[in-house]
């Protein structure tokens, strides 16, 4: 269909701009709709300039390997963009990436948890309930949370400190309401910063976790329905 292929021409020459410029400003002012209509045709380097060096790569990796692209990934993304304004709206403490067909939601581990714990804060309960609402809000959708460290101490206490954390965010969500069949953990240990780890900033900002939230294989199945009546 000439819908589909202009889609894709857009989603090509909006990868290769991201990569030729290093100040894309229209990319950034784009919403998921219009990143999820051409995510299928940008693949991984694209979402990596749609997002900029927000998140790590398994983040970045399973928004990419779920993506329809296409009429359908655009309906998706329309889906995407209520879901990060409502989320932006009710949960202190996070910063929400849009990213095509899917949602990141990153929060800072010192604003979840206390040096070197994986019991999550009072505030931190609060945040999570909060955002427990918002993906009850929205079934049709699964959620990867992915734990992150800094590089001080060795990558095997960091692996297992990052998969805690990451196990401590989903259990608290699921008391809190939400299906454990959704959810999936990882722990990325340091092998994923997204800032400068000979810095103290740098340390800081790797020391995270990033809660992905994709469609599920409904709003996949709906979204294409929808695109060929």
């Amino acid at each position: 269909m000439r819908v589909n292929k202009n889609i894709a021409i857009f989603g090509v020459a909006l990868a290769t701009s991201c990569m030729l410029f290093t100040s894309c400003n229209t990319v950034k002012s784009m919403n998921n709709t219009q990143k999820g209509a051409g995510i299928g045709a940008v693949g991984g380097a694209g979402l990596g300039a749609l997002i900029g060096k927000k998140a790590g790569n398994t983040a970045v990796g399973a928004i990419i390997g779920g993506a329809l692209g296409g009429v359908a990934g655009g309906l998706i993304g329309k889906k995407m963009d209520k879901q990060a304004a409502e989320i932006e709206r009710t949960v202190d403490g996070a910063e929400v990436v849009k990213a095509g067909e899917g949602i990141i939601v990153k929060f800072d581990s010192g604003i979840l948890f206390g040096f070197d714990q994986t019991a999550l804060r009072p505030e931190a309960q609060t945040n999570i309930k909060n955002l427990v609402n918002s993906l009850n809000s929205n079934p049709d959708t699964d959620i990867l949370v992915i734990g992150h460290t800094d590089n001080k101490g060795t990558e095997q206490y960091n692996q297992g400190l990052s998969e805690r954390r990451a196990n401590a965010v989903k259990t608290y969500a699921v008391s809190q309401g939400l299906a454990g069949g959704r959810v999936k953990t990882e722990g990325k240990s340091f092998s994923e910063p997204i800032g400068d780890n000979s810095t103290e900033a740098g340390r800081a900002q790797n020391r995270r976790v990033e809660i992905v939230i994709v469609a599920n294989d409904k709003m996949k199945a709906d979204a294409k329905q929808e695109t060929s009546m």
